[in-house]
């Protein structure tokens, strides 16, 4: 199971706090899956086979802070243990562009994932985070008023391929495994 975060609604669509669903979204395109609101699991889900596995995407519908409890739901139900999920999520302490996957840890201030661990009382959780940047010192602004923020121009010219490459994260996760897929992933962009 997959799980990106981000926070419901047309207002937060392209907002950094966003990225996890729009890398789940370009994952989903790449393997032709639609999601549809379940609203049993508070998420929009979309079901389908990866090579000859069975695969569920998710994005929590709960908004950020409450992320836990729409993936508990899920998980619960399908019996899906913590070492088959993977959280895909914006990391305001990286680089934007920077990706970061590990096998567990804190919730190292995200408000998401300090939800899903509450949640599901575990740090063994595979994630990838996706860098955001920092701009709050130079912008003068907070950091939920940074995270709720649109990419710059600039930026956003090269979401595109922090998608690619963060779907290939995914995959690599998927097929390699996350030793090989942090050797590939866990460095800094050209």
């Amino acid at each position: 199971m997959i799980i990106g975060l981000g926070n419901p609604g047309i207002k937060y669509r392209l907002t950094r706090h966003n990225i996890g669903f729009m890398a789940i979204d370009e994952f989903s395109n790449g393997l032709n899956l639609e999601f549809k609101q379940v609203k049993s699991y508070n998420s929009m889900i979309a079901r389908g086979k990866y090579n000859d596995d069975r695969i569920l995407l998710a994005k929590p519908q709960t908004y950020m802070n409450l992320s836990g409890i729409a993936v508990k739901k899920i998980m619960s139900y399908y019996k899906i243990p913590t070492n088959h999920l993977l959280i895909v999520y914006d990391d305001i302490n990286l680089e934007f562009e920077q990706i970061r996957i590990r096998k567990k840890g804190s919730s190292g201030g995200h408000n998401g994932m300090k939800s899903i661990i509450e949640c599901l009382g575990s740090e063994n959780i595979p994630r990838i985070r996706i860098g955001i940047g920092n701009r709050c010192t130079e912008r003068n602004i907070q950091y939920s008023d940074y995270v709720l923020s649109k990419f710059t121009e600039r930026e956003h010219k090269d979401i595109k391929n922090l998608m690619t490459r963060t779907s290939s994260a995914i995959n690599s996760v998927i097929m390699d495994g996350f030793d090989k897929a942090m050797r590939e992933y866990n460095r800094k962009p050209d």
